[in-house]
């Protein structure tokens, strides 16, 4: 059977060449034959990989050494405490947009940190719109927000403007699309959707905005150690960083992110006009808010939904189920997943609608 059509919202799809290439340095890395799972994160063959690795992500993303690049373990959700943890000052406060799950866990952990302020929120409307037109203060240590949310679908089509310095989740749509990263004090993502396996997370944070907070640090919190360690302040997460440093090469030699941004835009378009088209479906979020990763919809009539299930796992697809909070389906399409997957995705619905409008 061939591999299916995988929609997964996370872990998500890896391009077929970088998973050949990880099997094979699973048994034999860098010409040593000795596993990558055996050698030693301190041997000259892997400080390669950490090197390389910083480098590409700065390359994409078209900042130079005024940034740094760390790769720390725990997921986006341990990020949720260390940006607190360091840039939240005893005497400040911290500035949130709250547009999901993932943002309001982010700002749990920052209020047990300090001062926090929600300055805006989607919850009024279960999270299906970006907030617009807040104000955002002048004042406040940093602010956060989340750029696309993987549960309820929505995305940010325009950043902040600001004199603050500015933090980023971008666990699910990180190196999709062109984006100013000079705009950006920290930008943080968990590597499973975009960037490689679960089991990393890379952050970047532009150099003179840490050691502000006049708190004595615990070490393994501390992004100045885990700077100054090169991600190798303890042992690090071997194997998910040489697979993110793969899918890393895989984006560069294709065009880098403005190619895969053109793609990614063509599978949206292509979902999301058969979404409005199609008289069996609708989708759950504002239209200028749409996700170009995660797109939800529902069907119009409930009592079908077995019936499309069979179809779209006959035609091999798969984890297209929506999240528990929104019900429905969720189809991910995340840098990775081929075009031809949401062709396949489209012509399942289309037939459900010839069948049972």
């Amino acid at each position: 059977m061939s591999k299916p059509h995988n929609f997964s919202a996370g872990p998500g799809i890896l391009p077929e060449d970088v998973l050949k290439q990880a099997s094979d340095a699973c048994i034999n890395f860098d010409n040593l034959n000795l596993s990558l799972l055996e050698i030693s994160h301190r041997s000259k063959n892997y400080e390669k990989v950490i090197d390389e690795s910083h480098a590409i992500i700065k390359e994409l993303f078209e900042v130079g050494d005024d940034y740094d690049v760390m790769y720390l373990g725990g997921g986006a959700s341990l990020q949720f405490a260390m940006v607190p943890y360091n840039l939240l000052t005893d005497k400040g406060y911290a500035a949130y947009v709250n547009t999901g799950v993932w943002a309001s866990k982010a700002i749990k952990e920052a209020k047990i940190l300090g001062n926090t302020k929600v300055i805006a929120s989607s919850e009024d409307k279960n999270f299906n719109y970006i907030p617009k037109g807040y104000d955002i203060p002048t004042d406040a240590d940093y602010l956060h927000i989340t750029s696309n949310n993987t549960i309820f679908g929505t995305q940010l089509k325009e950043f902040p403007k600001t004199n603050i310095p500015l933090v980023c989740d971008m666990s699910s749509d990180i190196f999709s699309r062109k984006v100013n990263a000079k705009d950006f004090t920290l930008i943080y993502a968990g590597a499973q959707k975009n960037m490689g396996p679960a089991g990393s997370t890379m952050v970047m944070v532009k150099k003179g905005a840490l050691g502000k907070t006049g708190r004595k640090m615990l070490s393994m919190l501390d992004y100045q150690v885990h700077i100054k360690g090169g991600s190798m302040y303890n042992t690090p997460p071997v194997f998910p960083i040489y697979v993110t440093l793969l899918t890393l090469r895989w984006l560069k030699k294709n065009g880098g992110v403005a190619w895969i941004e053109k793609i990614n835009q063509q599978k949206a378009d292509l979902l999301y006009n058969e979404i409005d088209r199609n008289t069996l479906f609708v989708g759950t979020t504002a239209k200028e808010d749409r996700s170009n990763m995660n797109a939800c919809f529902l069907t119009t009539k409930p009592e079908l939904e077995a019936e499309f299930d069979k179809l779209w796992k006959d035609a091999n697809i798969s984890g297209i189920r929506g999240h528990r909070d929104v019900g429905g389906y969720r189809a991910s399409m995340y840098n990775a997943l081929p075009l031809e997957s949401v062709k396949v995705l489209v012509d399942v619905m289309k037939e459900f609608e010839k069948k049972f409008a």
